[in-house]
This record gives C-alpha cells, structure tokens and sequence, in this order.
C-alpha cells in the first residue's frame, strides 16, 4: 500500500493490520509524522507535534505485537488531542496568549489515557481558537488554521485541527470537544463523523461547573466504525464527573438491527433558529432522507412549534465567557481574541434573571425534545446551515452569508442546529451528506434518544453504506 492510501486507511483497518503484523506501528507512525511536516506549513492544524514521543510509543506497540500481547482496539493508531484537553508533558494552551507558556501538563487527561489504555498513540496537539470560543480555528496566539479541501476556507472550530488533521490524512481519528457544536461543526465543514455523546456517557472532568455541563468529549473520524470504536474507548464512568456516574448506555435496538428500516420514524427539522437554510444542503439532507425512506423508514416533517432559546443560549454561553475571562482581562485583554472579548463584553450585560432564565429555558427545552422523541426515534437536520464559511470570517460581527441573504452571526445563521443538543445533552452526530455547489463538504446531524449512542451510530452507519463518503479526499490539498 501506498504511503497516500495508509494515511488515509481507517482506524480499524490499520489497527487490524497491525495485529495481524502485516502493518508496522513503527512504519505507519512515521509515514503520518512525514505527511504532518509536509502539510502543518499549509494548514496550521497543530499546536505541537510529539514526533519523539510518537516515535517511541510507536515502538513500543510493535514490540508489544512481536510479544504476542493482548492489544487494544486502536493499537498502533496515531489520535490527535484538541489543545484544551490535557497530555502528559506538553503545555495545553487553551488556543491562548495567556497561557502560551504553560508548563507541561503534569498527568493524561481521564479521555487520553483511555485513549492509550486502547493501544493509541498520541500524535500532537491540535489547534483550538482561545478557549474554544468560536465555531472557527484562528487567533492572535497561533495564526489561522485551514480546510484542506480549499485553504481559504476554516475547518470549523472549535475542534477545528483535528478536523483538518483528520480530513488530510495526518491520523485517522482526533479528539475533539463540543460545548456549542465544536466536534459536529468541524466534521461538517470537513467532511468527516463527528459525535457528540449524550450527558455522561463520556466523562468531562475539567467542566467547571460540572452540575451544570454542556461541554462534551467526542471523536472526529473518516467513517463511523472508527468513530464508534474511538466513543467506546472513552466510555465509563469517572469519580469526578457526577453525570458519568449514572450514565447507562443503551444496547441496540432491535429494529435497527439489520437493514430494513420499517418500523424506524424520522422526525425531519429544516430550520432551528435559523433563518434560512442553502439549497444545496437542503438538497443534499432530503437525499440522505430519501436513503432512508428507501430502506423503510417513516420520515415526518415536524411542524411542532420549538423555541429553540436562541437569546437563552446566548445568556448562558456569553454570561460564562465574562465570568470566567475576567479575571484575565487587566493583563492579557490586548493579546486575547476579539472574539473572546466581544463575546465578555456582550455577556456582561446580562443579569442574574436573565441567566437564571436562561437555565430553566434549557429545561423547558429538554421536556419538548422529550416529547418529541415520543413519536420519533430519531431527530434529522443538517448540521450547518451552509458550506464552510472563509477563514476571514469574523464570528462576533460578520453575518453569514446564505444563497445572498444575510442571516445573522455563527451561531444564529450558520451551527444553530448544533448548541441546542449541548442544552439538552442528547447523542448528536455528525455524518457527511455530499458537496455542496462550491464542491465543499455538507453534513446532515442525526439526534438520538437519550443514552441511545448506539442506535445514533448505526442510522449513521446505515447511510454512510447507502451513500459512501470516506473514499473522497481533499485532491486539490497535495500531501
């Protein structure tokens, strides 16, 4: 196999090949690290590339094949981790100035060493805009990270790295963070599977407010197997997240155990708080719609009105920002984001019964979603409103620009299909739908029951088998 096909080889397969010793840990490592020195120049997707630790972990599993040692499901597998998530000697930067000269961190994060408890190996840090504030990757710290499928465009963010990290070949899976959309986002404009698992099923141990959490840990993969595998890798409870500590995963349910769909009903939601929607989405979420029905399933239009808390999930996303960057403001405030501080300063404003509103509405939200999962299975949309947005996009300020009509900032006009399920915290996942007119990737988002991961990925995995995705690649980026 060419050193092209191995990079763009799926998790489980190189995996596979490794046990069977067909594949060298040693040999695959080094070919991913090669691609990542060519393409980093390009894209910017890493903070810090761990090309020795990489190395070594790398002979360490092949020596562990030759031993004849049990191996995990993703022995050998170089992974990516988002740098706001904590990996044993590098400095986690938060996408920040402030902490540019962070210390190494002292200890894996829960999620990254389950990730080497599975057999991965650690490639780098992946790029993250200042605390993940913003559904694209760039900032004064770093620079700008880009699309592989056309460098003037964002991958997405705030997960955005290890999108196009994965998009480009350099490792088949990262971990990414969704506390607004972050993982789904990114897959969408990336063409990639992105999940976001339900409350507690993935433990989040560095919330700051675990009780209230909206921020979730989720893979960015090529294909859904890999994604499942990588979500199971990361499952179980944690002493240190109170959701993880309930959280019962759901079997399969029978009638998605093969391939007719018949008893299966798809509640199909065009438009959140968005105003528009492109027509080339459009077009391509019916068809993964028609793919379904094809295969029996019951698709229904919901009509039901839904606030959606658009100006709720506002209060609570800005009010947080504010309180939690204040403290770095008499220092750092002229080397922060704009973004960052645009959204500190409209956070502000708000008062306390704005916030404590803001919380019940996200109450109010869930008991609809509940209600409508009475009658649906499952909840289909796209994922964003549009294709990829420019890098010089400005996520505070800019409206987004659909079919020549402007529709607000990004998280109004753009990923308003995403934050809602971080309020909620159902499974939300991400899975590539086609090209759009501008020949960038589109993304339809499947929502799932509550604890219902599993039925989530197959429905996945059932469309991905009626319209194949993974075989594209990004052509015109030139490894």
């Amino acid at each position: 196999m060419s050193d092209t096909d191995l990079l763009f080889t799926s998790a489980v397969k190189a995996a596979a090949l490794i046990r069977s010793k067909t594949l060298s840990p040693v040999e695959y490592v080094d070919a991913v690290l090669k691609a990542v020195d060519r393409a980093q120049p390009k894209l910017n997707c890493f903070r810090v590339v761990m090309a020795e630790e990489a190395r070594r972990d790398a002979k360490a599993a092949e020596d562990a094949v030759m031993r004849g040692e049990a191996l995990g499901p993703l022995h050998g597998v170089p992974v990516s981790i988002k740098d706001l998530v904590d990996v044993k000697g590098v400095p986690t930067r938060h996408g920040s100035a402030i902490f540019a000269d962070n210390p190494p961190a002292a200890a894996d994060d829960i999620l990254v060493k389950r990730l080497r408890d599975a057999g991965a190996i650690i490639l780098g840090k992946a790029t993250s805009p200042e605390f993940g504030v913003k559904g694209l990757t760039d900032g004064p710290e770093f620079g700008i990270t880009r699309n592989p499928w056309n460098l003037e465009r964002t991958p997405g963010g705030s997960s955005g790295g290890g999108a196009a990290a994965v998009a480009a070949g350099l490792g088949p899976l990262s971990l990414g963070t969704d506390g607004a959309g972050s993982v789904r986002g990114p897959a969408s404009c990336s063409g990639l599977v992105g999940l976001k698992p339900t409350l507690g099923t993935v433990p989040y141990d560095t919330a700051r407010d675990a009780f209230a959490n909206n921020i979730f840990a989720g893979p960015l993969a090529r294909t859904i197997i890999d994604a499942a595998v990588m979500h199971a890798a990361m499952m179980g409870p944690s002493e240190k997240d109170p959701w993880s500590l309930g959280a019962t995963p759901r079997p399969l349910s029978p009638k998605l155990s093969g391939e007719d769909l018949s008893g299966v009903r798809i509640g199909y939601i065009e438009r959140m708080a968005n105003p528009r929607v492109a027509a080339d989405v459009r077009t391509n979420t019916r068809a993964c719609l028609a793919a379904w029905e094809a295969m029996g399933a019951a698709v229904e239009e919901v009509a039901d009105p839904i606030d959606w808390i658009e100006y709720e999930g506002r209060v609570l996303y800005q009010a947080g920002f504010a309180v939690t960057c204040a403290q770095y403001l008499p220092k750092w405030q002229n080397q922060m984001d704009p973004v960052t501080l645009a959204f500190m300063e409209r956070g502000a404003r708000f008062t306390l019964a704005d916030f404590r509103n803001a919380q019940f509405a996200r109450t109010v939200l869930f008991r609809k979603i509940q209600t409508l999962f009475e009658r649906c299975d499952f909840i289909v949309s796209p994922t964003n409103a549009r294709t990829a947005l420019d890098v010089t996009h400005d996520a505070a300020n800019d409206d987004v620009i659909i079919d020549g009509v402007k529709c607000g900032i990004t998280r109004q006009g753009w990923t308003s299909y995403q934050y809602p399920f971080n309020l909620t915290g159902h499974p939300a996942l991400a899975v590539p739908s086609g090209f759009g007119d501008d020949h960038m990737p589109t993304s339809v988002q499947i929502v799932g029951k509550w604890a219902h991961e599993t039925d989530v990925l197959r429905l996945g995995a059932l469309l991905e088998a009626a319209r194949p995705w993974a075989q594209h690649r990004p052509e015109k980026f030139a490894l």
